[in-house]
């Protein structure tokens, strides 16, 4: 069914209507509201408008986000970790590189293709086209992910992560030596005004609250632990930015520094590791089907592991 979105114009500024839903809708990009406009899914007091057309307060607007065509999904033999298997749900380690769910410009070669390739039920509870899926990671972020097996399973899990009770702990390797060694970020996430494919800290976007602490310092970078209370997209990087601390290797937030660094061979470890520094961990969430507290963990993999050892090797 159709998703339906009613808003009422608030101080526009004389502003076009496509780029006040731009303002209203920083989750979606312009050429999306261009989409929904051309397409007759915005209607202005009652009747399709033009992008051009001007807004005034309170004009009233419906947006129907069209339910997107059925894909078909194939499942494909890429290996997973299994960390645990229930009739419920799956806890699945998942490696850098792997994009979760199919999505614009990546339609095979997911984890939802490899899900499938294990056999069984997943549920549809998120739509036909992200089976199983209740929360993502970020293609170069590695660790853990719970799956669901069943749709029952899947409401119980998702209003755990809507609730904050579910648990969630990576390792983030930034630039810098951060102080003071813990702190909390609480500054709310929007898509970026320009740069549309990513997110900043924005007063009129979502809450947004990270926790972070020191695990090891070393000369050029800090080893963190960071618990994330919400779930934004790029939660972590973004705010890691915004404190002045970048990912190692993240290259869309600031976490390209290699060339400032003057020791040559820790330069080469660093561009050697080559990807984001950004590991999952834990996960704590209640069984959906019993209650029982849960917690699952997911060492560091091998080429994190070896670039912290490099780092300690040249204190």
């Amino acid at each position: 069914m159709a998703r339906r979105l009613e808003l009422v114009v608030e101080d526009p500024k004389d502003l076009r209507l496509d780029r006040y839903l731009q303002v209203r809708l920083p989750e979606q990009s312009r050429a999306a509201i261009q989409r929904l406009i051309a397409g007759g899914h915005v209607l202005l007091s009652g009747k399709p408008a033009r992008a051009a057309t001007r807004v005034r307060a309170g004009d009233p607007i419906v947006i129907e986000f069209p339910d997107p065509p059925p894909e078909v999904l194939v499942p494909e033999p890429i290996p997973l970790q299994v960390v645990h298997e229930d009739p419920a749900f799956f806890v699945i380690s998942k490696p850098a590189g792997l994009v979760v769910h199919p999505g614009a410009g990546r339609r095979t070669g997911t984890l939802v293709h490899a899900l499938l390739s294990l056999g069984g039920e997943l549920s549809t509870a998120g739509g036909a086209g992200r089976p199983g899926i209740v929360h993502r990671l970020d293609r170069e972020t590695s660790g853990l992910l719970v799956v669901a097996r069943t749709d029952a399973a899947h409401r119980s899990l998702a209003a755990q992560f809507e609730a904050r009770k579910v648990l969630k702990l990576y390792d983030a390797l930034v630039w810098g030596r951060i102080a003071p060694a813990r702190g909390r970020i609480d500054a709310p996430l929007g898509r970026h005004p320009v740069a549309r494919t990513r997110m900043a800290v924005r007063a009129t976007g979502r809450a947004a609250i990270t926790e972070y602490a020191s695990k090891e310092a070393f000369s050029a970078f800090t080893l963190l632990e960071v618990r994330i209370l919400t779930g934004r997209t790029h939660q972590i990087r973004v705010h890691m930015k915004h404190l002045g601390h970048p990912i190692v290797g993240d290259t869309e937030y600031g976490g390209a520094r290699t060339s400032s660094l003057r020791d040559a061979a820790l330069r080469e470890e660093v561009e050697r590791f080559g990807r984001l520094a950004l590991h999952a961990r834990r996960l704590e969430f209640a069984h959906p089907e019993t209650g029982e507290p849960l917690r699952f963990e997911a060492p560091l993999p091998g080429d994190f592991a070896d670039l912290l050892e490099a780092l300690r090797g040249r204190r």
